[in-house]
């Protein structure tokens, strides 16, 4: 069934619910990136954003690269997905246009989920925000996603491997390497903030280190595949069978 208003909708792939928006790179991606479509225990389907680079869309404002994201909306909307998520968790800054614009719900971002943690979580304790750029990640993106201010952040440092290798679209890449730069980076963050109680982690790129970022922060860890594995239960329930 489609989205718009629960009529049977044309379309030319079936027994796809979720379309993903990829950024225009070629850096290898691992099982648990949300480029990587063996991430997923269901089908997914990829357009890419064509020429939205992640130093473009970390650094540039909006409405330089806006089209690019809509014209991806609109492929997959015609292929006959019923949501969307992206690939950036810096998409966020865009969120209100690319709801506007579609005729399916959109997950922007995986900061989406940062005011549902905070929700949940015990009184007098914060969400911790684990980015890729914590310098280039505004109060405008959080804003765009009904995020508070002024939670405490943490980045990768200046020399990353993992910016290396995107900015270089490596085909190659030293996992650990980058696995150890995620967990110290999150080790930062928590070490920043006793009151923090979950993990937010904006980087599509951070889902392959989650549980060892639990393992070594002793914290609750959501990132885009929770976010878009929650979204598609909403899309696609569960069907139930036989007696209790």
């Amino acid at each position: 069934m489609g989205m718009e208003s629960g009529v049977r909708r044309h379309r030319p792939v079936h027994g796809v619910s979720i379309g993903i928006v990829v950024l225009d790179t070629s850096f290898r991606r691992l099982p648990g990136d949300v480029g990587n479509a063996s991430t997923f225990v269901y089908p997914v389907q990829y357009a890419i954003a064509r020429g939205v680079t992640p130093q473009k869309i970390v650094r540039a404002e909006p409405e330089n690269l806006l089209g690019p994201f809509l014209s991806a909306v609109d492929e997959l909307v015609a292929l006959g997905v019923d949501g969307i998520t992206t690939t950036c968790g810096f998409a966020a800054l865009y969120h209100r246009e690319l709801v506007e614009h579609s005729p399916v719900p959109v997950a922007s971002s995986s900061l989406l989920q940062v005011p549902f943690v905070q929700a949940m979580l015990p009184a007098g304790r914060k969400v911790g925000i684990l980015t890729s750029n914590a310098d280039a990640l505004t109060d405008r993106h959080l804003e765009a996603v009904g995020c508070p201010s002024g939670l405490p952040t943490e980045g990768l440092l200046p020399g990353s491997i993992i910016h290396a290798n995107n900015r270089s679209n490596a085909a190659t890449i030293d996992q650990a390497a980058q696995e150890a730069e995620v967990v110290e980076a999150a080790i930062r963050l928590v070490a920043s903030d006793p009151a923090i109680g979950a993990i937010v982690m904006e980087c599509a790129n951070f889902p392959p280190y989650a549980a060892r970022v639990f393992e070594a922060a002793g914290l609750p860890v959501y990132d885009t595949v929770s976010m878009i594995d929650w979204f598609h239960a909403g899309l696609k329930p569960r069907r139930y069978s036989g007696a209790d």
